[in-house]
């Protein structure tokens, strides 16, 4: 406790970037649905974004957490931040390339952005998440710092689902330019972030010298070799979840500009979710809570794979064009997909809470493997898309049923440390 009030510059700096992430990360899925409207294009490929923002986990992963050895936490969040500033004038620069006369080149030219935007958000998530648990002492304490930090983490969500939903509009007439406002918006960010930062004292923590001679010791602990898989996996959830529900109701014909809005609402679940946790998370075991949100998601999926689709619920949507409040008729299996966000809202922090449990001087790389475990969402993105492909969307969500299942085994058995 002493050392929060210590460094509540440090924290309110790291808390800021946590939602920076966000913002900049859930750019990819309204992008999703910009690229399959281009053209005849499958669910596979529309995610490009998507792979290229977290196949930039796989690479810079363990890089992420030699910067922080090398430079600290500060000099590393500055580092990421030109990094991100840099991905952000790419896909803007392949907004402005004409899609007609050369559709790959503008493929071409956004997935390098989003795939150097995701470098930035592997370097941001390594700064923020251990000195978050870090500043707050570890632990239960630990979770908590970082379950505040999801909270904003989730506005920001929130906000870029809004905005995108209302820059596409018609899903159908919409270019990669349309998001330029929500692309300067991140540039912006970036920007202020870099100045607010570099003018941020930091009590910096002692690093021990990160090599990749650790990575044998750090994954020979049991519980963290499966919580790392377990991250892998519960980006599926948490992305593939509003990704295909987004998806599914674009086809289903609705506006684009609404369904932003509806697909919001998974992310103002997250919000909520995260308060509670945020208030909880110094009462409630982190096993506690990924046993319940584990069980939660399952009956949530299941039954809005199941549930008929005649059953209607009205949900509040906003007329972007008319600026009005509108009620949208979704079925309610739709409705219960929606839900999962409440799940999903604690589970980033608890797993990374029991994975790094009792690590030592392990920790620095851990961190990094974590990171570097992100990359799931592309892996899991692409297998959802196939099967949605093949099938159809509400068929590719037994995708989530597996990721979910597992997390439940990890929370029972897999998160029980054998050593320390």
């Amino acid at each position: 406790m002493s050392n929060q009030k210590k460094q509540w510059g440090a924290i309110i700096v790291m808390i800021a970037l946590f939602a920076m992430i966000a913002f900049v990360t859930n750019l990819c899925t309204p992008m999703a649905t910009i690229i399959k409207n281009q053209g005849p294009i499958s669910n596979v490929l529309a995610q490009i974004g998507n792979y290229g923002n977290f196949v930039a986990y796989l690479v810079m992963g363990i890089p992420a957490g030699m910067l922080i050895s090398k430079f600290g936490y500060k000099k590393t969040a500055l580092i990421g931040l030109a990094v991100g500033a840099t991905g952000i004038l790419i896909q803007w620069v392949s907004g402005l390339l004409d899609v007609e006369q050369n559709l790959g080149l503008v493929f071409g030219v956004y997935l390098v952005g989003a795939f150097i935007a995701g470098l930035c958000m592997c370097i941001l998530n390594c700064v923020v998440n251990p000195m978050l648990n870090l500043l707050g002492g570890g632990g239960n304490s630990g979770n908590q710092l970082i379950q505040i930090g999801g909270v904003f983490n989730s506005s920001a969500a929130v906000a870029c689902y809004i905005l995108m939903g209302a820059l596409i509009s018609d899903a159908t007439k919409a270019k990669i330019a349309d998001a330029t406002p929500a692309l300067m918006i991140a540039l912006a960010i970036f920007v202020i972030a870099f100045i607010v930062i570099s003018f941020t004292k930091i009590e910096e923590p002692e690093q021990a010298p990160v090599e990749l001679s650790l990575i044998k010791g750090a994954m020979s602990y049991r519980h963290f070799a499966l919580g790392a898989l377990a991250i892998f996996l519960y980006m599926g959830i948490e992305v593939g979840v509003p990704n295909f529900v987004q998806q599914y109701l674009i086809a289903d014909g609705i506006p684009a500009g609404t369904v932003g809005m509806l697909v919001a609402v998974y992310w103002f679940m997250m919000l909520i979710g995260r308060f509670v946790g945020a208030g909880i998370g110094n009462k409630v075991s982190s096993r506690a809570m990924i046993t319940t949100v584990s069980i939660a998601t399952l009956v949530l999926v299941l039954f809005g794979m199941y549930a008929p689709t005649d059953v209607i619920v009205s949900f509040p949507g906003v007329d972007w064009g008319k600026l009005e409040l509108i009620w949208q008729p979704i079925p309610v299996g739709i409705f219960s997909f929606l839900l999962v966000g409440l799940c999903t809202s604690v589970m980033w922090g608890a797993i990374f809470n029991m994975a790094v449990e009792g690590l030592g001087k392990y920790t620095a790389i851990a961190s990094g493997i974590f990171m570097t475990m992100v990359f799931g969402c592309a892996v899991m993105m692409a297998i959802q898309a196939a099967v949605a492909d093949a099938t159809n969307y509400i068929t590719s969500f037994w995708v989530v049923v597996f990721c979910a299942a597992y997390l439940l085994f990890y929370a029972l058995v897999g998160s029980k440390p054998a050593k320390k």
